[in-house]
């Protein structure tokens, strides 16, 4: 603002002198030009001002003469530092989105009328949203479910709902709406089928351990009431007495298989030490053959050395439960064949037979406690219905998996693998 009164006055002064000197309209025409002059400049800013308002941008070339060239110094010093607040808000805007976007728990923003207005990767999985097309779509248009619909309309939300959802056949979730900003509603999902699934189990294994005692206990109560009220002759007692002693033991089998999964789940890790498998493995195939007793063909197909680390116990136990279930489960004249083999990835003893087979919906759940395909045909063999459990939690101890293949009609084949880190002499 100095800089422009100097340069007036200046102009005025020698306009002036002109004029008192010299002829009186030179000194006219001089202030004009001077002042036409200044007015030519400070439009030339204000033009460049006005037209980078229009799109302003982060620009370095804007810079204009006297007291403009302060101006556009603070207007470049102001757009940079906003720039750079929008760049930082931006930045942490993302981070937000990525991290719910990175949340197990399905997040789902709606309107006042539950209109989606975004939704995580979580939820598009969940409910089988596209953010692409669905956004702005009612909510209850996606996830067509009559009870979800009424929990809509009824708008009480001090509870969430567990649905179970069609499309997705073993799929259970937990909705929960939070209201938030006035008008506006979170939809948080919570997929709770493996705490569902465990609930189930755990209701299951009360119900089918109470089933599986009773049984035992209401034969043994018949007979000690048959033998108590009736006068039986010595055959007569002695039948009876050893269907007691039967279902007496059945009733230890079935406690003393508890007790060895109760134990193996709060034992501590397994010691490192060395098992002798060449040794274990001719012992499981002799135990499987005089299990057989000469009804079925018991092969042995062993190659590799190498021995595993690890609890003997434990590994004799969850190998011996493998054999004995194929020697109960394959019907007279069939085949059995153990296999040992070691390979760089690791070690693996199979057991397969050519028994009837299992239907491939029962597989997933056979290491459940006291899960049968047959309850009927299981008992008859003697089976308590825990010995793959003690199996599973055995070979989990070890880090080893079991893989079940089976065919109806055909046989089944179980298989421990253990990892190459188990594995003695590779």
């Amino acid at each position: 603002m100095q800089r422009a009164l100097a340069y007036g006055a200046f102009t005025a002064v020698i306009a002036f002198l002109l004029g008192y000197f010299g002829e009186t309209w030179m000194g006219w025409v001089l202030f004009y030009i001077g002042l036409s002059v200044h007015l030519a400049m400070h439009y030339r800013n204000f033009s460049r001002l006005e037209r980078w308002s229009h799109k302003p941008v982060l620009d370095a070339s804007l810079e204009g003469d006297g007291e403009w060239d302060a101006v556009f110094r603070r207007l470049y010093r102001h757009e940079k530092e906003l720039l750079e607040k929008i760049e930082h808000r931006e930045r942490d805007i993302a981070r937000l989105i990525a991290a719910v976007h990175a949340m197990n728990d399905g997040i789902v923003l709606l309107d006042g009328e539950f209109r989606i207005q975004f939704c995580n990767k979580t939820a598009e999985r969940q409910l089988d949203i596209d953010s692409s097309t669905d956004r702005g779509a009612a909510i209850a248009n996606i996830v067509r479910q009559p009870r979800f619909i009424d929990y809509l309309g009824k708008g009480d939300f001090t509870r969430p709902l567990v649905l179970r959802l069609d499309r997705y056949f073993e799929r259970v979730l937990s909705l929960y709406l939070i209201a938030y900003a006035e008008d506006h509603w979170l939809l948080q999902v919570k997929d709770i089928t493996q705490t569902d699934r465990l609930d189930s189990m755990r209701r299951d294994f009360v119900a089918n351990v109470s089933h599986e005692l009773r049984t035992p206990l209401t034969v043994l109560s018949g007979f000690v009431e048959t033998l108590q009220e009736i006068e039986l002759d010595a055959d007569s007692r002695r039948h009876y007495l050893q269907l007691m002693g039967e279902q007496s033991q059945r009733m230890q089998s079935i406690v003393q298989d508890l007790l060895t999964l109760s134990s193996i789940e709060s034992a501590p890790p397994p010691e490192d030490q060395p098992v002798d498998m060449a040794s274990l493995v001719d012992k499981l195939y002799r135990d499987a053959v005089a299990l057989s007793a000469g009804r079925h063909d018991i092969r042995l197909d062993s190659d590799g050395q190498g021995d595993l680390l690890g609890a003997e116990s434990e590994l004799v136990s969850a190998l011996a439960n493998l054999v004995a279930n194929a020697v109960r489960y394959t019907p007279a004249g069939g085949t059995i064949t153990l296999i040992w083999k070691i390979s760089a990835e690791g070690a693996e003893f199979a057991v397969q037979d050519t028994g009837i087979g299992i239907d491939p919906k029962h597989i997933p759940r056979l290491t459940e406690r006291f899960y049968r395909v047959d309850r009927g045909r299981s008992r008859d063999a003697g089976g308590t219905g825990l010995g793959l459990a003690i199996v599973k939690h055995s070979l989990n101890r070890h880090q080893a998996t079991l893989e079940i293949t089976s065919k109806p009609g055909e046989g089944s084949r179980f298989a421990a693998r253990f990892p190459a880190s188990r594995v003695t002499g590779l």
